[in-house]
């Protein structure tokens, strides 16, 4: 009776895919349950895994954490550029499409979630309360990635020639930043995020030039 051969490991074509497991278990996890409240040992288990498995795709936690705050980074300037992209040139227009995208979002994930309740406001807003100020690597990923919001819409209102254009941009990055944590206080987006977009055009009209 012939035996197939078995491999003494798994393929490497495996290996991926048990970090791609680890990976977006840890990234579920951490948005809803915040990064502090979630260790290796529930990020294996639910992943289907071991901790002997986890470290030899991420060499520590706090690893997998700055993985975790650059993917949400990559996927938020993604929704930015493809948002804008239709309306080059027209720097309010853009601004605008911003504010009607974000609460387009919201209202679609208050419909699809049970109860309302999964939305937990800006992944990297919340990494940053739990982020010791002595963490630069973490608190840097956080900290380029306001700074470059607050830069672009800043752009954006010079652009549109707007008066006081660095006051009309961070005017309007309050404004979106506010809303993320509104959702976390008043259930299926019925409390002031529903008035964003107006909230924005207003703030765009009485920085027009006259």
């Amino acid at each position: 009776m012939s035996v197939k051969a078995v491999p003494a490991t798994a393929p490497a074509s495996e290996k991926p895919r048990v970090r791609d497991r680890i990976f977006d278990t840890a990234c579920d996890l951490f948005y809803r349950h915040g990064i502090r409240a979630v260790g290796v040992d529930a990020i294996a288990n639910e992943a289907g895994t071991n901790k002997m498995s986890f470290y030899r795709s991420f060499a520590s936690k706090e690893e997998l954490v700055a993985e975790y705050l650059k993917d949400k980074v990559r996927e938020y300037w993604m929704w930015w550029d493809e948002t804008i992209a239709p309306y080059a040139g027209d720097a309010r227009r853009q601004v605008e499409a911003l504010f009607d995208s974000y609460l387009d979002l919201a209202r679609m994930k208050s419909k699809a979630d049970t109860g309302c309740k999964t939305s937990r406001g800006c992944a990297l807003g919340n990494a940053s309360v739990e982020i010791p100020d002595d963490n630069d690597m973490l608190g840097d990923i956080v900290h380029a990635y306001k700074a470059e919001i607050r830069r672009r819409l800043r752009k954006l209102a010079r652009e549109m020639g707007a008066r006081e254009a660095d006051a009309l941009g961070d005017a309007l990055m309050l404004l979106m930043e506010g809303g993320y944590y509104t959702r976390l206080t008043f259930p299926c987006n019925t409390g002031p995020v529903a008035a964003i977009v107006k909230a924005a055009r207003s703030l765009i009209d009485a920085h027009a030039r006259a």
